[in-house]
């Protein structure tokens, strides 16, 4: 009989659980938005409950088409889980409740902790850097645990009495689908702890100096664990009761493995609600010195540990969603890429969608969305490619500190995610970083990604080598059109739009 293997893919916007088959061909999947809630300015959160909910009415849904195929649920033989990573939750062991809402990762309420913690350490932003390879910015998971520490005084109680369960989303929907209150194991992957800034990046584990720093309890911490293993198996009611979880991932670290970057100096860039690239850069901790993040890119059981650059973008996708929904230039998302082919450039316009401020290699909580360049020529169109342009723009930068930081510059780029579909856009990236773009026709690779980490600790493929047939087939390559002095010239016009939308706050 074949084998299959489920993957939860939890994002920021929506969950999906989708099942792949042994060769990695996707079978099928379902897909269920959640709310967002912005209770103020730059503050984002989610109702962990809305979350778990989402996930399991998915799996239901997807098992459900699953067997209309013909197929058995019995035959999915491990399930992985990919998730939105430093979006930050804190439960109640006692009542397994939640003390608060999560706090997603682009949130930006800690702008005045984070300064006041830069301000009060010898090292400044880059006071923990050597120890987890992160800056102190409003990016990570241990500053939005402080803020509530601070602000929710159910969480500092729980914290004080030792009642208290801190994790990222993977960690709260493993708890829940192992049994939560009877039993439910809390556990995160190396990946994702990687983006608490609370474990040594070298040694894998807690760090005690972290912990001081920031005055928080080793015991509300989960354990940590590989992104490859048999961790324990579906308790709760489900149609996956039984089967074991076997694989975590970070999103974009499960779009790297998804990407088959196994090899030091492969590069990958996903385009989802914001945008990531990572750079494989083997058993080596680089710690970056052009504005990167030093993160774990994979670790599969006993196997050595992989590590990546990365550079993050804040907002990408969600500059498409912006534009549809507050300016109602576009009805429906595709609608952008029909506006910015109308037009052969931007008319000198530039979109800097700084709206959670500037992360990688910026680092600018200060920044603010700007729209430059604007005269009686510009029409919808022009914004359209604009906004298009701006994630490419950003990527650029990423590409160019990985260059300087690695010293091999990359010389292809895997890409996947929502606005990896536009043509236009993958076009546009490769004019502006002069190398060619290499898109996969089957674009789940991050869901892909945590069914391979899955699907490896459970013996369906038992080295990388058996996944270089996986999606490798009719892949698009998008060769750059620009010549070096027009693709010069826009990026310094750029570099002068994010100069104008610093300083605002």
């Amino acid at each position: 009989m074949p084998s299959f293997v489920g993957s939860i893919d939890q994002g920021t916007t929506s969950s999906r659980f989708l099942i792949f088959d042994e060769h990695g061909g996707l079978i099928t999947s379902h897909q269920l938005e959640f709310d967002q809630h912005y209770p103020q300015p730059g503050w984002i959160e989610q109702d962990p409950k809305d979350i778990l909910q989402s996930v399991t009415t998915c799996i239901q849904e997807c098992t459900k088409k699953f067997e209309a195929k013909g197929f058995s649920v019995k035959d999915v033989k491990a399930i992985g889980i990919t998730n939105q990573r430093e979006t930050t939750l804190v439960w109640d062991k006692v009542t397994g409740k939640p003390l608060y809402n999560a706090i997603v990762w682009a949130d930006t309420r800690t702008h005045n902790l984070v300064h006041r913690l830069i301000n009060n350490s010898e090292g400044g932003i880059d006071a923990l850097k050597k120890i987890c390879g992160l800056p102190l910015t409003t990016y990570f998971s241990a500053v939005k645990l402080i803020w509530m520490l601070e602000n929710v005084p159910a969480v500092k109680e729980a914290h004080e009495n030792g009642t208290a369960l801190f994790g990222t989303v993977d960690t709260w929907l493993i708890w829940n689908l192992t049994g939560g209150l009877d039993g439910g194991l809390h556990i995160t992957d190396v990946t994702n702890a990687s983006r608490t800034m609370f474990m040594d990046i070298h040694k894998l584990e807690w760090s005690d100096e972290s912990l001081e720093f920031f005055g928080v309890k080793s015991s509300i911490l989960p354990r940590i664990v590989s992104s490859a293993e048999v961790y324990g198996t579906v308790k709760i009611s489900s149609p996956l009761q039984g089967i074991p979880v076997a694989g975590i991932l970070g999103d974009q670290q499960a779009a790297l493995v998804g990407q088959k970057c196994f090899n030091r100096g492969d590069a990958k860039n996903t385009y989802g609600t914001g945008c990531f690239m990572l750079f494989n850069t083997g058993s080596d901790v680089v710690i970056s010195k052009s504005g990167l993040l030093t993160t774990v890119g994979y670790k599969f059981g006993k196997q050595a540990t992989v590590y990546a650059l990365e550079g993050s973008i804040a907002v990408a996708g969600s500059a498409v969603k912006w534009v549809r929904d507050n300016l109602g230039i576009i009805n429906d998302t595709p609608e952008i890429n029909v506006l910015a082919s109308n037009v052969e450039d931007t008319g000198g316009v530039y979109f800097v969608t700084a709206f959670s401020g500037l992360f990688a290699p910026y680092w600018r909580d200060d920044a603010r969305g700007c729209i430059v360049g604007i005269t009686q020529y510009t029409n919808k169109n022009h914004i359209a490619r604009a906004t298009l342009e701006a994630a490419c723009f950003q990527t650029r930068a990423i590409l160019d500190a990985m260059n300087k930081d690695s010293g091999h510059p990359i010389a292809s780029l895997k890409v996947d995610g929502g606005l990896s579909n536009s043509d236009i856009c993958m076009q546009i990236q490769a004019d502006v970083l002069g190398i060619e773009v290499d898109r996969p026709a089957m674009r789940e690779t991050t869901a892909l990604g945590a069914a391979i980490a899955a699907g490896h600790a459970v013996g369906i493929w038992k080295s990388l080598s058996e996944l270089d047939s996986v999606n490798a087939e009719n892949r698009t390559v998008f060769s750059p059109k620009f010549d070096k002095e027009q693709r010069e010239t826009k990026y310094k016009e750029w570099e002068k739009a994010v100069e104008k939308s610093l300083n605002w706050v």
